[in-house]
């Protein structure tokens, strides 16, 4: 009997784990993937349809510009908040006075909530008054952009301002990934003849793998999540010009009442991001 009681302990104490786990994650993802094969308000009963909702998703026009912007949100995050954050790490992971000053001003921005960042960006992107056309006159330049209501510019500027809020995590986990490589390893490289640009491409980042895995998945993830900049700073708009998957399926859900059909976009989200923790997290595994 004293067997079976100390058997079931550990199992006692993560049942609380486990049933909050049940009812906060796994049910709602089953309640909302039958949720995406009913239409309606949300209010009362809600009519099953099947897989209408993602039938329309395949001919909705603004629903493949909203991927379309989310896989180039992607690729631009990626590409350029890696690059800058891990350049950034590099010049800041050198002695000189007042580092820990910038390493601070950088990593600032990365505590504000995205709304701040938003109406920060809003005054800066503002055609008349904002800070970027004023200087360009200031400097003697008959220019004035409208960044943010031009379709062309708006995703590209949006995703600058995001850029600036998003660069300061990433930083310190570069900055941490750099301070753990031994400066024996880079001296030997040193009296090998090796020269910065080769120390930092054939011993400094085959030694931070560990940190890029970690830093390129979750800067991945919140690129694929991406939803409060872009409602606080253009709403998805103009002309769905900076429209996200987030944006939208919010949209679709809380302005206009289709449940079903939004629902059915976050499906879509949730399977997108599966495609990429799957293999993070059995590459992780393998290591291990």
């Amino acid at each position: 009997m004293k067997d079976n009681r100390s058997k079931a302990t550990p199992y006692l104490f993560m049942l609380p784990a486990l049933i909050i786990y049940l009812s906060v994650i796994i049910f709602p993802v089953f309640y909302s993937l039958s949720i995406s094969f009913k239409s309606g308000t949300g209010i009362g009963n809600m009519k099953f349809v099947g897989l209408q909702n993602y039938s329309q998703l395949i001919k909705d026009k603004v629903f493949w510009m909203s991927f379309q912007h989310t896989i180039v949100w992607i690729v631009l995050t990626v590409v350029l908040t890696t690059t800058v954050s891990l350049a950034l790490a590099v010049l800041l992971n050198q002695k000189f006075a007042g580092r820990t000053f910038f390493r601070a001003f950088f990593y600032f921005p990365s505590v504000i909530s995205a709304i701040a960042v938003a109406i920060i960006w809003r005054w800066i992107y503002n055609p008349q008054i904002g800070f970027i056309n004023q200087f360009a006159k200031a400097l003697g330049l008959d220019f004035t952009q409208t960044w943010i209501s031009t379709p062309k510019t708006a995703l590209i500027a949006l995703f600058v301002a995001a850029l600036w809020q998003a660069i300061g995590q990433p930083m310190i986990l570069f900055l941490a990934g750099l301070g753990g490589i031994s400066s024996d390893v880079l001296e030997a490289a040193s009296i090998d003849g090796a020269n910065a640009v080769q120390k930092f491409f054939r011993i400094t980042v085959p030694l931070m793998k560990d940190t890029f895995i970690m830093v390129i998945s979750t800067l991945l993830i919140a690129a694929m999540k991406v939803y409060d900049i872009v409602k606080g700073l253009t709403d998805g708009g103009p002309n769905n010009a900076t429209q996200v998957l987030a944006s939208y399926m919010y949209n679709q859900v809380f302005q206009y009442n289709n449940v079903g059909y939004g629902t059915a976009i976050a499906i879509v989200m949730v399977l997108m991001m599966l495609v990429v923790i799957i293999p993070y997290m059995s590459f992780t595994a393998k290591k291990e």
